[in-house]
C-alpha cells in the first residue's frame, strides 16, 4: 500500500502499477468526493463505493471510471436505485424508490423507463405494463386507489387505442381512446351477480369468456365486433395476490441472476443484458392482466349500450342486448339521426388517372424541397431570399441521382420559389413540417377538383382536406412574387388576417411536357362539420348567380344566390369588419381586385318549415348527446325545441376536457366574449365536438332568411321571412392575385357600355374595396 498526495490537493492510498492506481485503493478528491474500491490502469474498475460531497452514494460495479454493472445509488433526498447500470446510466433491470414515495421496478434503457415495468404512486395508484421513453406506452393496466382501472393501450402516458375502463363496481367501457379521451365506438357493460348454484357447464363457459377477455385485442380492431355477449370481469383475490407476487418474485429472482453472472468477471455485461428478452417473456406470461374484483362472488358483464364518442364527447348511444327495447318514438328518433355518408368532393388520383404522373412529381418535389430546408438553421429573411432569382432548381431522373431517389414517373425538372420565405410563412401559420409532408406526400392519393371559376385552374385537395393545391398562370406567379414581401409583413402584423394562407410556390416541368406552376394553400373548409352551403361573394351583381338546376353541398353559389344575413356577437362583428378593412387596404395598395370572400355555412338547428330548402340539408346532421341539461330535453322527446334553443353553446375556454379542435393551420388569437368573466370561449356543439372560436373559423352565428342581399337597398327593412337557424361559419378572402392591369381596364371599358359600371367585377381597386366592404356590412348586419 502506498500513500501519495497529488499537487492539486487530491490524496490516494492503495496499490499502484507504475504511475497509475491499480488494484484496491482509496482516493479522496480535494472537493470532498471519495472513492474506495478496485482500480484498473488509473480508473475506477470493478467493485467499489463512491461518496459525493452532497451526501449521495453509489456502491456497485464500475468500468472505465463509470458506474457500469450492478449497483445501488442513494441520493441526498432519499431517492434509491438498485439494479443495472451502463456508463453512468440506469440500463437493464432495476428498482427505484423516488423521494416522493413513488416506486418503479422493471426495465430501464439509457436512464429511462423502457420495456416492461411496474410503477406504484405514493397515493396507491399502480401501473403494470409497457414503457417507452420514460412514459407509459404500449399495453398496460393502470389501477387507481379507488379500484377503478384501465386495461389497454397507452401512448405518452395517455390512453390511446383500444382499451377497457372498469369501474370499482364492475361496470366497464370497452372501446377506442385517443390521447386520454374516448374517441370512436365502444360498448358499455353493467354488472350482474352470478347465482352460486350455476351448473358446471355455465362455469366452463364463463372461464372460456374470461380467457378470451384477458387477451387484449389488436388496437386497430373494432371494439364492437364482440364474439360473445357475455364477459367475465373479475378474478378472486387470491389470484390477484399470486399474480402480483409472481411478478415481484420474478424481478428479485432475475436481479439475483444478473448479479451472479456479473460477479463472474469472465462474463461480459453484454451477455448478461441478453437475458432481458427471456426475462420479459417470463414476466409477461405470468402477469397477464393481474386485476380482480374485491368480491369473491363472480360477476357477469352484460352489454347495455353501444356508444360513439368524438374527443371525449358522447355523440351517439343505442341500447343493445336484452335492454334494447325502445319506444317507437325513440326508435324513430334514432333512425332520424343516423349519420349519412358524406360525398367527398373531387376525384381520387389513382394509377391511370390523367394527373397521376403530375401528382407523383408534385409529391416528390415537395418532399425534397421541404426536407432540404427544414434542417437548416433558421435565420432572418434577407433581400436575396425574395424575387424571381430566389429559387432552387433540380432534376429528378427516373433512375434517381445522388440527390434524388428513383421513382416510377417520367423525368422532370423541379423549381422551388423563395424557399426561405415560405418556410417562415409555414412556421408563422403554425404548420408542423411532418404533418405537412404526410398530408401532401404520404401514401394517400390527392383528389382533383373541377374549377368553379373562369380561370381554368385545376385544384387538388390533400387526402385529409387540410391543404389545397392550385395550378397557376405565369402572370399570377409574377404578381405573387412582386407582392410577397408586403404579404409576409401583412400576415405577420395581423395574425387574424383573412387573406389566403400560402405555404409554398413550385413548378414542375416533365420531360417533353409543359411547365405546371402551382401554389399550396390552406383549405378554409377543413373541418369535421359538414359544409352545407358554399358562397363566393364579391359584392358585384353582374353575372353573379349560379345557373345549375341541381344544387348540392359542393356547389359554389354567388352573390345573387345569397338569401341570408348572419348575425354575429357584436364585438365579433366589429372585429370581422375591422379585419376586412385592413385586408382590403393591403390588397388595394397592391392594386389587387376581383378577390372574393369564400363563405362556408354549417346549419345546426332547424327552425325552418319542412318544405324549406335548408331543412333538407340539415335533417341528417341533427344529433344529440347527454351534454349538460340538454340530455333531459332529448330524453323527453323535445328534440325540436332543444335543438332550436340550445343548438350552439359557448363555454369558457380551457374548462372541462380539452380537445385538439384547432384547425390544421389555424393561426391567430381566439375570439373573446365581451362582458363575461371568462372572455375567451369555445363552441360546444352537442353531438359533434368542442371547437375553438377564431375569426373565420368555427364562428357561431344566427342565419336569418331574407330577400337577396342585392335588393336590400330597395327594402331597408329586409322583408324578413322569419326563418332563422343556428349556423357555424368558415370564411376567408381568396383569389388575391389579380391586378387591375390593362386587360381588366379594357374589360371595364367594354362592359360599362352595356351594363351598370358599378355592377361589374372589373373596377378600380379602390372602388372594388369600398363595394366589397359595403356588401360585407350588409351580409353581417348589426343585431
Amino acid at each position: 500500500m502506498d500513500e501519495r498526495s497529488l499537487c492539486n490537493g487530491d490524496f490516494y492510498v492503495g496499490s499502484w502499477l507504475g504511475n497509475l492506481s491499480d488494484g484496491v485503493g482509496k482516493f479522496l478528491w480535494s472537493d470532498g468526493c471519495m472513492y474506495e474500491g478496485e482500480w484498473g490502469q488509473g480508473r475506477k474498475a470493478g467493485r467499489g463505493k463512491i461518496m459525493w460531497p452532497s451526501g449521495a452514494t453509489y456502491e456497485g460495479d464500475f468500468l472505465a471510471g463509470c458506474m457500469h454493472g450492478i449497483g445501488t445509488y442513494v441520493g441526498t433526498d432519499g431517492t434509491t436505485y438498485k439494479g443495472f447500470w451502463s456508463m453512468n446510466l440506469k440500463h437493464g433491470l432495476g428498482w427505484k424508490l423516488y423521494a416522493n414515495g413513488d416506486m418503479y421496478e422493471g426495465i430501464w434503457k439509457y436512464g429511462l423507463r423502457e420495456g416492461l415495468g411496474r410503477y406504484v404512486w405514493s397515493n396507491g395508484n399502480e401501473y403494470i405494463g409497457d414503457w417507452r421513453g420514460g412514459s407509459m406506452s404500449g399495453k398496460g393496466i393502470l389501477t387507481w386507489n379507488t379500484n377503478d382501472r384501465y386495461d389497454g393501450f397507452w401512448v405518452d402516458g395517455l390512453e390511446h387505442g383500444h382499451g377497457i375502463y372498469i369501474w370499482a363496481n364492475g361496470a366497464s367501457y370497452d372501446g377506442m381512446w385517443s390521447k386520454g379521451l374516448k374517441d370512436g365506438k365502444g360498448v358499455f357493460y353493467q354488472v350482474r351477480r352470478v347465482d352460486q348454484g350455476q351448473d358446471l357447464a355455465a362455469e366452463e363457459e364463463k372461464e372460456a369468456c374470461l380467457a378470451e377477455h384477458l387477451a387484449l385485442p389488436n388496437p386497430h380492431q373494432s371494439s364492437c365486433g364482440l364474439s360473445s355477449d357475455l364477459e367475465i370481469g373479475s378474478l378472486h383475490k387470491n389470484q390477484r395476490s399470486s399474480r402480483i407476487a409472481s411478478f415481484e418474485n420474478a424481478v428479485i429472482t432475475e436481479l439475483l441472476k444478473y448479479r451472479d453472472f456479473a460477479a463472474q468477471r469472465d462474463i461480459s455485461f453484454d451477455r448478461c443484458w441478453s437475458l432481458e428478452g427471456s426475462l420479459e417473456r417470463f414476466i409477461s406470461l405470468d402477469m397477464v392482466h393481474p386485476y380482480v374484483e374485491d368480491d369473491f362472488a363472480p360477476v357477469i358483464k352484460m352489454p347495455v349500450s353501444e356508444r360513439e364518442y368524438v374527443q371525449g364527447i358522447l355523440i351517439k348511444e343505442s341500447l343493445i342486448g336484452p335492454m334494447s327495447s325502445m319506444s317507437s318514438r325513440s326508435a324513430r328518433r334514432q333512425q332520424h339521426h343516423r349519420p349519412r355518408d358524406i360525398k367527398r368532393p373531387g376525384e381520387a388520383i389513382i394509377k391511370g388517372h390523367r394527373s397521376y404522373d403530375l401528382m407523383l412529381n408534385l409529391q416528390l418535389g415537395i418532399r425534397y424541397a421541404v426536407g432540404k430546408i427544414t434542417p437548416l438553421s433558421k435565420r432572418e429573411i434577407i433581400p436575396s431570399d425574395l424575387g424571381p432569382q430566389a429559387r432552387i432548381q433540380i432534376r429528378f431522373p427516373r433512375a434517381g441521382s445522388q440527390l434524388t431517389p428513383p421513382h416510377q414517373s417520367c423525368d422532370f425538372k423541379w423549381r422551388d420559389y423563395c424557399p426561405v420565405v415560405f418556410r417562415h410563412l409555414r412556421e408563422l401559420f403554425k404548420i408542423d413540417v411532418a404533418d405537412y409532408m404526410m398530408s401532401i406526400c404520404g401514401n394517400d392519393a390527392l383528389r382533383e377538383l373541377s374549377s368553379p371559376g373562369k380561370s381554368g385552374s385545376v385544384f387538388y385537395l390533400s387526402h385529409d382536406d387540410k391543404y389545397m393545391i392550385k395550378t397557376m398562370r405565369k402572370r399570377e406567379v409574377k404578381v405573387l412574387m412582386d407582392m410577397l414581401p408586403n404579404y409576409y409583413y401583412h400576415v405577420r402584423e395581423y395574425e387574424n388576417t383573412l387573406v389566403t394562407k400560402f405555404f409554398g410556390l413550385h413548378q414542375v416541368k416533365p420531360h417533353g411536357g409543359r411547365k405546371v406552376r402551382f401554389i399550396v394553400m390552406g383549405n378554409m373548409f377543413c373541418t369535421e362539420l359538414h359544409i352545407h352551403r358554399r358562397y363566393d361573394l364579391k359584392g358585384s351583381s353582374h353575372g353573379r348567380s349560379t345557373n345549375k338546376v341541381e344544387i348540392d353541398e359542393n356547389t359554389t353559389l354567388k352573390d345573387l344566390d345569397l338569401d341570408f344575413v348572419f348575425h354575429l356577437e357584436p364585438s365579433w362583428r366589429e372585429a370581422l369588419l375591422r379585419q376586412i378593412e385592413c385586408d382590403c387596404k393591403f390588397l388595394e395598395s397592391q392594386k389587387i381586385m376581383d378577390y372574393s370572400l369564400l363563405l362556408g355555412v354549417h346549419f345546426r338547428a332547424r327552425k325552418f318549415p319542412t318544405n324549406s330548402p335548408v331543412s333538407s340539408l340539415i335533417t341528417h346532421d341533427m344529433q344529440f348527446s347527454d351534454v349538460g341539461k340538454n340530455s333531459a330535453a332529448a330524453d323527453d322527446g323535445l328534440l325540436e325545441e332543444w335543438t332550436s334553443v340550445n343548438g350552439l353553446v359557448l363555454i369558457a375556454h380551457g374548462s372541462g376536457p380539452e380537445t385538439n379542435a384547432r384547425g390544421s393551420h389555424v393561426r391567430g388569437s381566439m375570439l373573446k366574449l365581451a362582458g363575461k368573466v371568462w372572455e375567451e370561449v369555445d363552441l360546444l356543439l352537442p353531438g359533434t365536438a368542442r371547437l375553438h372560436v377564431q375569426l373565420g373559423v368555427n364562428m357561431p352565428a344566427r342565419a336569418e332568411r331574407i330577400l337577396q342581399i342585392s335588393k336590400l337597398d330597395a327594402h331597408p327593412e329586409g322583408e324578413l321571412f322569419g326563418e332563422v337557424c343556428d349556423v357555424v361559419l368558415y370564411f376567408g378572402i381568396i383569389d388575391i392575385l389579380q391586378r387591375y392591369d390593362i386587360s381588366k381596364k379594357i374589360e371595364h371599358a367594354c362592359k360599362s357600355l352595356q351594363y351598370d359600371s358599378f355592377s361589374i367585377s372589373a373596377v378600380d381597386p379602390a372602388l372594388y374595396s369600398k363595394r366589397f366592404q359595403s356588401f360585407m356590412q350588409k351580409s353581417f348586419p348589426a343585431s
